[in-house]
This record gives C-alpha cells, sequence and structure tokens, in this order.
C-alpha cells in the first residue's frame, strides 16, 4: 500500500526506514531521499514510524 502518493511511498518502504532513520516521518522520507510535498500522508506516516518502532522494541514474549 502506498503511503504517500506524491512521491510513490510504500508502507513497507517507510518501515524498514523507521529501523534505520531515528526522528519522524519527513526524517524517514530524507533516508529514501524524499521530501513531504503536499504533506497529507504526514500523520498517517509518523503513525506507521512509531508503530513500526514499537514492535521493533517490543520485549520477544510480549502480546
Amino acid at each position: 500500500m502506498y503511503t504517500c502518493i506524491c512521491n510513490a511511498i510504500r508502507e513497507t518502504d517507510l518501515r524498514a526506514a523507521a529501523r534505520r532513520v531515528s526522528g519522524d516521518a519527513e526524517a524517514c522520507y530524507a533516508a529514501l531521499g524524499k521530501r513531504p510535498n503536499c504533506g497529507a500522508c504526514l500523520d498517517e506516516a509518523d503513525a506507521i514510524i512509531f508503530e513500526e518502532r514499537e514492535m521493533a522494541f517490543e520485549p520477544a514474549g510480549r502480546s
């Protein structure tokens, strides 16, 4: 699924960037060589980034 239509950033690309880049959606976009255009995606992108980082650092065995 596309998270950012303007830049053709897929959710999987954004999640991968979230695991290797600190910062918000704009920082992850920059790591992908992009920058926000219209900005409509930024709230959703930040939520995806937060979720990805939360899952990555959750201790094993916790539900």
